[in-house]
Parts: C-alpha cells; structure tokens; sequence
C-alpha cells in the first residue's frame, strides 16, 4: 500500500495507524499547494479530491477520508485490537468518535489554515473548539484512551487534531486530561516513529 500523505496533516492519522498495525506500506509527499507527489506526478491523477490522506491499495484500488481509510487499516490487522470488532456496538461508538472528531475538531480548525479566513470565521471556530475540547477533557479524565483502555484508530486521529492547537492558539495544558492524553500518545513507538519519519520530531 501507499499512502499520500503532507507532513503533519490530517494524513499523520492512517500513517499512525498503518505504523501501530505492522502492515507494509510507504509514504509519498504531496505537495498540496502544487498539487504535485514528490516523485513528479500530478496528485489529481491520483486522487481527483486534490487532498490528503489518499490510501492506494495493492489492487489499484484508491481509498480516500480519513475516518474510512483508518478503518479499512484496522480492519487488516485484527490482532492490533485498533478497531472493535464490525457489527458490535463498539464499532459503532469508535465511528462516532470519528466523526465527531472530523466534524467538530477537524474542520473547525480550517478557519485557522485558509488564507481567505477571516476574524468572524476563527471566533467561532475557536469558540466551538473550546467547547469541543471542554467535553473530549472531561471524558478522558479517568481514561487512557477514547475506548477505554484500549488505543484505538480514533486516538491516532485525536493525536493528529490536537498537535493543530498550538496554531490555533489553544495551550493544552489548560485542559490537564487532553495534555496527559497527548503525552501518552506521543510516548507510543508507533507514533514516535511516524512523527520521526515526517520531520516532526
């Protein structure tokens, strides 16, 4: 498999993932602005989207969002525990958290990245944040991970979404459950080795 990836994008997610799963793979940077892959091919071939996180399977087959892409990874190596079981009510509360950090914390870091945002956009988006994050603190506040004990795909992405917040301006040490949340995280060989192969560490 190959995943399409920008250094510390929304992509470092399925590349946690593929990393915490012990499955093969490699990586390809794109350049999103240029909308060119680091060995010279137009990324739009690839994914007409233009955006990361893109997953080309070994049968030619394109896979594309993050919260399925992390999934279908999971679902490759059962052994890993990164997802429940499909069909259980697990499965289902993992989805939710997927989305709802896709929708709620992912997009509403957007307004901190576009070059046309403006002031009335990043109020409130910032004022959703603290909300959001308000609620992600207080349930991790007597758990390691989102699922419980258990690291999940939704974690990675988590992780993904709050290393953003020192942009957006948010210092997480305001939010002691989220901070602890992140250092556990980071701490993982995994994650350290992803964050390694993308520059960021």
């Amino acid at each position: 498999m190959k995943l399409f990836l920008k250094p510390g994008a929304c992509s470092l997610s399925p590349h946690i993932a593929l990393e915490e799963a012990g499955l093969s793979y490699e990586t390809e940077n794109v350049d999103l602005v240029t909308k060119k892959t680091a060995s010279g091919g137009n990324f739009f071939e690839v994914n007409p989207k233009g955006y990361v996180p893109a997953l080309l399977l070994d049968s030619g087959e394109l896979l594309t969002e993050g919260p399925a892409i992390v999934q279908y990874i999971a679902d490759q190596a059962p052994a890993r525990n990164l997802a429940p079981a499909n069909g259980t009510l697990a499965r289902y509360q993992l989805q939710s958290w997927l989305n709802f950090i896709a929708t709620e914390i992912h997009k509403s870091c957007t307004a901190f990245f576009h070059p046309l945002s403006k002031d009335d956009w990043k109020t409130a988006a910032r004022a959703n944040l603290d909300r959001r994050l308000g609620l992600l603190n207080d349930h991790l506040a007597d758990k390691p991970y989102l699922l419980g004990n258990d690291f999940s795909v939704a974690d990675g992405y988590l992780f993904t979404t709050l290393s953003w917040m020192k942009f957006v301006g948010i210092d997480l040490a305001t939010l002691p459950s989220l901070a602890a949340f992140q250092a556990r995280v980071a701490a993982r060989p995994a994650v350290q080795k992803v964050l390694k192969d993308e520059g960021l560490a």
